[in-house]
């Protein structure tokens, strides 16, 4: 008996070893403490997609999904999403890719190097969802909260093999052919080691430059660049819903072309806070995109030939939900990395053609179901 209780005693204490593991990283709570009630959208029932609102979530893995589904009381908008499936994110030199091969991935259908904008691995330019909707008579526009001048809002607006050649990418944007952009990134758009003034530029091709929310707000017609940050946009608790606003705003003047728009949307800051392992603004960030997507979807039923996609490029920080509780809103996690992972990452569909988004697919399989449905 006492051989027994001595394995017995071993057994345990081996198990709560184990079960300590997931502690051996150090931890951080959050508690979201202003919960946001979530509607059920009845998802429009046409098959004609004439416009198509691609949103990103920089860094945003199923885990961060889950852990923001928790802190918001076990709701979020995107359990609207009518499929849903998983995104390889691999690129051509590295299994683990960045924002600029993983949303080149997305922007044109290629696989591409790390740290590559708009090109391919031999630094030749891609063609965009945005230039094909260009070519097609339809509007492309962009809205993220990070500066014009990273890698994602790039990948469908500029070309570069180095995604660190801040000031050249800032360059391209007035022969990029957009209709709408907003973000920050005001610094390398006028005070530039070349000299060149891009917003003088972009006002010559006809653009209207908007450098404040409340001159962009009033705006009712026309090309608009909109920069009123010179790096970021603020913190979530400071700008509120202002990406929602943003990306409404840029409906509002491109679905005045009868023929349509393609749009990006991205929640750039997941990724910085994964890099960062902060836990309370790396929530705060996707719940505020979250209530983007929302907003995104509400507009897109009303409308009915509007399809939503939501998917990530990578995955950031290694986030890992380790103890919370749904009633209270409250999470536990830890972080396995200061870099980006190799989780795959979910892909969301609401609207006409969002079938076409269930199951396992490469990341470069979602610009050309998106170039088919929009029959670009």
């Amino acid at each position: 008996m006492n051989i027994r209780k001595t394995i017995i005693a071993a057994f345990a204490l081996a198990v709560t070893a184990s079960a300590s593991a997931q502690y051996n990283m150090p931890t951080q709570t959050f508690v979201f403490d202003k919960p946001y009630s979530v509607e059920k959208i009845q998802a429009p029932k046409g098959k004609k997609v004439k416009n198509v609102i691609l949103m990103i979530g920089d860094g945003m893995s199923l885990m961060h999904v889950y852990t923001a589904w928790t802190a918001n009381r076990g709701h979020l908008w995107l359990e609207n999403a009518q499929y849903t499936g998983l995104s390889k994110t691999w690129c051509t030199d590295r299994l683990v890719c960045d924002s600029g091969s993983g949303g080149t991935a997305l922007a044109t259908g290629h696989k591409t190097k790390y740290h590559a904008v708009g090109v391919d691995p031999d630094g030749k330019p891609l063609t965009t969802l945005c230039d094909l909707a260009k070519a097609k008579g339809k509007s492309a526009g962009i809205a993220v909260t990070c500066r014009l001048w990273d890698a994602t809002p790039c990948d469908f607006s500029c070309h570069n093999i180095d995604r660190d050649k801040e000031q050249e990418l800032v360059g391209d944007y007035p022969e990029s052919g957009l209709d709408y952009a907003f973000g920050g990134g005001a610094k390398f758009f006028e005070h530039r080691d070349d000299g060149r003034n891009i917003f003088k530029e972009l006002e010559a091709k006809g653009y209207h430059v908007s450098r404040s929310w409340d001159d962009l707000a009033q705006w009712q017609s026309g090309k608009v660049f909109a920069v009123p940050y010179d790096v970021d946009t603020p913190l979530p608790d400071e700008r509120g819903d202002l990406l929602a606003r943003a990306s409404l705003k840029g409906i509002e003047l491109m679905n005045q072309n009868k023929n349509g728009f393609f749009m990006m949307v991205e929640g750039s800051q997941l990724d910085d806070y994964g890099h960062f392992n902060q836990l309370d603004l790396l929530m705060k960030e996707t719940l505020d995109f979250d209530q983007t997507v929302g907003r995104m979807m509400q507009w897109a039923a009303q409308d009915g030939e509007t399809l939503v996609v939501v998917t990530a490029d990578h995955e950031t920080g290694g986030l890992t939900l380790v103890n919370g509780n749904k009633e209270e809103g409250r999470v536990t996690c830890c972080f396995s990395t200061k870099d980006h992972s190799g989780a795959m990452v979910p892909v969301y569909a609401f609207g006409p053609g969002s079938e076409q988004f269930s199951g396992i697919m490469e990341n470069t399989d979602i610009f050309y179901k998106i170039k088919s449905l929009m029959r670009l």
